[in-house]
């Protein structure tokens, strides 16, 4: 595919601030001279490169196309550009019945970078088996990748890893409130990308191939409204929508069920750090949890909606309960009316140790200045994670890869403010589902992940079809880790095993239409 590169110059001043590069380019040239220009970065282009690895013990030939693809205003004008990873099996003749996994993460303003390098890509962190950093820092093969089953493509949006807004045809950047409109929304983000992904899909010739999204943290947010918008605006029609440590999807859970929802996640925590009594120590946590969740849905969450109402008994009676299965002290469950907030236990948990326990995963340890107060003073397991993935992203994209740039691989970009009105990513996937009867939903989630707790996962599967016509197109998928599972070792294969087996048993029998089928009356 020969693709037209068009070449943009960053504007300086508050352009050059949006749009994050470094003002000049210093690389010495060969003659030993430096010469200073603006960084730029292309439009439209691909670097593609030849691979070879083994999944599961078969040999798997595979391209990698690594570049920049426009987003279109609908005139036709490139009003940003997005930075993505293509992993195409080289050893199939034909695509059109082959997957295809199109892959986003979160934040919002988060690169792909983290499934891509971890958890479904060709290749893995080199972390140790607990996803502990280690050094040198790079990556090595993920003999567990999904690759072998379907091609992937790992999308950044704009002002994320090397993807950038672009100026208009005037040559000006937009202003910050038009770029707001434009990309940094819920609604926004959903709009430019479904017309992105159509681009893509075009140029690859992707049509006939069965088509899933995968989505992690606010990228489940992002792929659950896509999943409507490919439907009804780009006429695409998906097979499987995977959800890996989702957000609300803009599924109301506040007060009393936001509270209840947070005590199965601090019983796995506290289990882990052995901060439970010893008969609950002995026990499994598979054995743990069901217990919990009975509890939380059938006690906890009635007594949190009676507040005052409830006796003094009855309020001592589920203090300990709580007190019992978070390891937080009877005596701070009444003083905090029995809802205990996730940073107050990141704090409190392991206080007398002198440790903070992550947000994101609750097997990160951290230490504060003082050990007083009411929060961690930093998230022991996102620093921990920017250690090891930022140096192997840079060096694994231009040394493997082969794409070079001095524009800046932004981990992290700048999205804010960021239009969080008008959610209903969740409708919309039930909207999906009932439109299409091949669309089915998995959810995967960590169970030490503090952020998007795995009981808040299982609340959404529950509220996302409250007739339970299509609970059967729904499953859920725990592991023993956090938010991003993939990272401890043995949950990389079990993650990935699972999500083999969702995608496989995703494509309907030869034949099969894409109907529901009527039911008589007793049905």
């Amino acid at each position: 595919m020969q693709a037209k590169r068009y070449l943009v110059s960053m504007i300086l001043g508050t352009s050059l601030i949006l749009a994050q590069p470094t003002l000049a380019n210093t690389a010495p040239h060969h003659s030993g001279q430096q010469k200073n220009h603006a960084i730029s970065i292309d439009v439209d282009s691909a670097v593609v490169t030849e691979h070879r690895t083994e999944i599961n013990g078969q040999r798997v030939s595979y391209k990698a196309h690594t570049g920049t693809q426009p987003v279109w205003d609908e005139n036709g004008h490139p009003t940003a550009t997005l930075f993505y990873t293509y992993y195409q099996r080289s050893d199939i003749k034909d695509n059109s019945n082959r997957p295809l996994l199109i892959s986003f993460n979160g934040g919002p303003g988060s690169a792909s970078v983290w499934m891509h390098i971890a958890y479904t890509g060709p290749k893995s962190l080199v972390i140790d088996s607990e996803g502990f950093p280690v050094q040198p820092y790079g990556v090595k093969t993920n003999p567990y990748s999904v690759l072998d089953v379907a091609d992937i493509v790992f999308v950044n949006p704009v002002n994320t890893g090397y993807s950038r807004v672009l100026p208009g045809p005037d040559g000006k950047m937009p202003s910050r409130d038009q770029q707001q409109k434009m990309f940094f929304g819920v609604n926004a983000d959903v709009n430019y990308l479904a017309g992105w992904i159509n681009t893509f899909v075009h140029r690859y010739e992707r049509w006939p191939s069965p088509k899933f999204l995968i989505g992690e943290s606010y990228g489940t947010t992002r792929v659950a409204g896509l999943a409507l918008a490919l439907q009804n605006n780009e006429w695409m029609y998906l097979n499987g929508v995977v959800l890996v440590s989702p957000t609300d999807i803009g599924i109301e859970r506040q007060g009393p069920v936001k509270a209840a929802n947070r005590l199965p996640y601090f019983a796995a925590t506290a289990w882990y750090h052995k901060m439970l009594s010893a008969d609950l120590q002995q026990k499994d946590l598979y054995d743990i949890l069901p217990e919990v969740e009975n509890f939380t849905l059938n006690e906890y969450l009635p007594a949190l909606a009676r507040g005052n109402s409830l006796s003094s008994d009855d309020k001592q009676r589920i203090a300990e309960q709580v007190s019992r299965y978070s390891g937080i002290s009877v005596q701070n469950v009444l003083r905090a009316n029995l809802d205990i907030s996730t940073a107050y236990f990141w704090k409190e948990l392991l206080r007398d140790r002198g440790q903070t326990v992550g947000r994101l995963d609750s097997r990160y340890l951290g230490i504060d200045k003082n050990d007083i107060g009411e929060r961690p003073d930093y998230w022991a397991e996102l620093t921990s994670w920017l250690h090891s993935f930022t140096p192997a992203i840079n060096h694994y994209l231009r040394t493997e890869l082969k794409y070079k740039t001095d524009v800046k691989y932004n981990m992290f970009g700048n999205v804010n403010p960021w239009d969080r009105s008008n959610d209903n990513t969740g409708e919309n996937l039930r909207q999906a589902m009932a439109q299409n009867p091949y669309l089915r939903v998995l959810t995967q989630a960590g169970y030490y992940d503090g952020a998007t707790n795995y009981f808040d996962a299982k609340y959404n599967m529950w509220q996302l079809d409250p007739s339970g016509k299509m609970k059967d197109r729904m499953s859920f998928k725990g592991y023993r880790s956090g938010h991003m599972m993939y990272l401890r070792y043995e949950d990389l294969k079990k993650s990935n095993d699972d999500l083999r087996e969702f995608i496989l048993q995703s494509l309907p029998a030869a034949g099969q239409p894409a109907k529901y089928e009527a039911k008589t009356s007793n049905q």
